[in-house]
């Protein structure tokens, strides 16, 4: 079983900031983790070493 790490990303000066509402919900595309966002923060949230797309 592959186990995958979320990162936030958000270091000084960071344009990319796909995490803007609670309740949003991410999942990647190559191993299938699903997040959903519980406190806002901003940044962009990394799984499996690649940016992940918010579910529409």
């Amino acid at each position: 079983m592959q186990r995958c790490v979320i990162l936030l990303k958000k270091e000084k000066g960071d344009t990319v900031v796909n995490v803007k509402e609670v309740g949003e919900v991410y999942e990647c595309e190559i191993c299938g983790n699903v997040v959903e966002i519980k406190t806002v923060g901003g940044g962009e949230l990394i799984c499996c070493m690649k940016p992940i797309g918010r579910v529409e």
